[in-house]
């Protein structure tokens, strides 16, 4: 069965509709031209894989950009490697090399418009999709692989855990490695700007809308609380290779500096 793909957020439906929930949503769009549809066999027919270092994890994506244009990354660790955040392409040159790598022991999603094939990378891999629960209302395509969890943290090992910030959705989550000096994948959750000296919090990027003062407030308390040095964001060489738990707090206060609760 040929399921639809929304050409604008790279979500995957469970059948054919006229109407993407995503896009309708106020912090997405519906082009002009109205709702465009595509599948996983078109876009395989028309882009390739394309698999690279992003600040020593691998980065997975494709050309020409998809949708939103995010990429993956796998998230290795001793107990095994994590598919964070997902494209919407996925071929079988991408999964011959992350079984060379391993193979994954479960995929961890900062938010839906990031969902797109997730059900095809779990039954690729075998393995589980851990989402928030608070963001379960925008699945497109529910199967038994995604597992909902609650609450402020989530650990799916030992050193590698979930953290529900709220920014952005209300289930919006970061991925925290406590491996050496500590990494933090974010997705645009916390978004890495153009001079990687400050990020930023957004309720909508592309209309403009500014997260609540409270809940980035809320998100600065987290993260103050871990340690981390690098920062993974959610396109191409958007990475903070070091400093960026000083950048994060630092960015947050000069936000909050800028709004104002009404």
């Amino acid at each position: 069965m040929v399921l639809p793909i929304c050409a604008t957020c790279g979500m995957q439906y469970a059948e054919a509709r006229e109407d993407c929930p995503i896009c309708e949503d106020e912090r997405q769009w519906v082009p002009r031209e109205g709702q465009q549809w595509t599948d996983l066999d078109a876009l395989r027919a028309e882009r390739r894989a394309v698999l690279r270092d992003e600040g020593g994890v691998l980065g997975i994506g494709c050309e020409p950009k998809f949708a939103i244009g995010q990429r993956a990354l796998l998230v290795r660790t001793g107990a095994g490697s994590v598919l964070w955040d997902c494209t919407a392409y996925l071929d079988d040159e991408i999964v011959s090399a992350i079984n060379e790598l391993g193979g994954l022991i479960g995929i961890a999603i900062s938010h839906p418009h990031y969902y797109t094939t997730m059900i095809e990378w779990a039954r690729a891999f075998d393995v589980p999709i851990h989402l928030h629960e608070a963001d379960r209302q925008w699945v497109g395509r529910p199967d038994p692989a995604i597992r909902f969890w609650n609450g402020t943290t989530h650990e799916i090992i030992p050193g590698l855990a979930l953290i529900n910030l709220g920014v952005h959705f209300a289930g919006g989550t970061v991925l925290h490695s406590a491996a050496g000096r500590g990494s933090l994948f974010t997705g645009d959750i916390v978004q890495v700007i153009p001079d990687r000296t400050h990020v930023g919090f957004m309720y909508s990027y592309p209309n403009l809308i500014p997260e609540r003062p409270s809940v980035v407030r809320r998100a600065a308390e987290l993260l103050d609380e871990l340690t981390f040095d690098s920062l993974h964001g959610a396109w191409w060489d958007t990475v903070i290779p070091t400093g960026a738990h000083e950048i994060v707090q630092r960015s947050a206060a000069r936000y909050l500096r800028f709004v104002r609760e009404e």
